[in-house]
């Protein structure tokens, strides 16, 4: 009889071992799913199940079947142009100024700054100018018990090529087009945007980060490092994309400054100074701007007719 009790008594206590080990792996992946942002969990979904496939390719748009949504009217050119100049602080990077293929920043470093993940990937990494300026940034903000993590800064034009068609097909062109850049179109390759979360919105990115208190600050207060926020609500039909509080991008602090105090979008900034015939334009404060980063590449530049 004590052999008997003996045996079900360890038998139960395996089970229970096993139960809480299943358990525990169970809430791993609760958390791992919790604290990956939106388009990266799709992502990784996609490409685990080989529904996604990056391909090599020799221009910034090869797909010439992607039509132009004639409401939007950063979208209203046929013509995609090819910036000549991808490294300059100051480039336009949008639906009709895509990056060539091939650019990759020189200076990339990673900010001493927290991200939501661990260890060492590229979407760690921001071009030296702008990853010193994020380390200011999240100085002060963690001075004033601003909680924000990094979630998603370089990015390369593979990658958002098979972030661009895991959108596509999970939504429709249409409805991807206004939430992800086609590859080329995406600031993320410049090294000098980045995505922020925080965890009052699970590390994700999402519109409602703009209504906590990180995302309020942020707003408030990225300028003052030389940073704007890139996709404003409101600004849709001119930027092309839905509204992204989470999502930075450096110019610099003088340029910032007036983008933020007029409300402006990159995009009616550049339209406000027009270029001059010296091929360069002043501002109000007196600095001058490459006019290659204010108007389209001229006629040496590659365009791409999108049909």
């Amino acid at each position: 009889m004590k052999k008997t009790i003996i045996i079900l008594t360890i038998g139960l206590a395996l089970t229970g071992c096993g139960n809480a080990e299943q358990a525990s792996e169970n809430r791993q992946v609760e958390v791992e799913e919790a604290t990956l942002p939106a388009e990266e969990k799709l992502l990784e979904a996609e490409i685990e199940n080989n529904q996604v496939q990056n391909q090599e390719v020799d221009t910034p748009v090869n797909k010439e079947d992607l039509d132009l949504d004639p409401s939007e009217e950063i979208n209203n050119s046929a013509v995609v142009q090819v910036i000549a100049k991808p490294a300059d602080l100051l480039v336009l990077v949008n639906k009709k100024n895509a990056l060539p293929a091939n650019y990759v920043p020189s200076n990339l470093v990673a900010p001493d700054v927290p991200f939501y993940f661990d260890g060492d990937d590229p979407k760690r990494y921001l071009r030296q100018e702008a990853a010193m300026a994020l380390e200011e940034l999240f100085a002060d903000a963690t001075a004033e018990n601003i909680e924000i993590l990094g979630a998603s800064g370089y990015r390369s034009y593979s990658r958002q090529e098979a972030i661009f068609a895991a959108n596509v097909q999970r939504q429709g062109e249409e409805a991807a087009r206004k939430v992800s850049a086609v590859a080329g179109q995406s600031e993320h390759q410049t090294g000098l945007a980045i995505d922020l979360t925080s965890h009052k919105v699970g590390f994700d990115l999402i519109e409602e980060f703009g209504e906590t208190t990180e995302g309020i600050w942020l707003k408030e207060n990225a300028h003052k490092y030389g940073f704007i926020i890139r996709y404003p609500k409101g600004k849709e039909h001119i930027t092309g994309y839905s509204y992204e509080p989470w999502h930075i991008r450096y110019i610099g602090k003088d340029i910032a400054a007036e983008v933020y105090k007029m409300g402006l979008t990159l995009e009616e900034y550049f339209s406000a100074y027009p270029v001059n015939s010296s091929n360069q334009t002043g501002n109000n404060n007196g600095s001058e701007v490459d006019s290659n980063v204010l108007q389209q590449p001229s006629t040496t530049s590659s365009t791409i007719k999108i049909k």
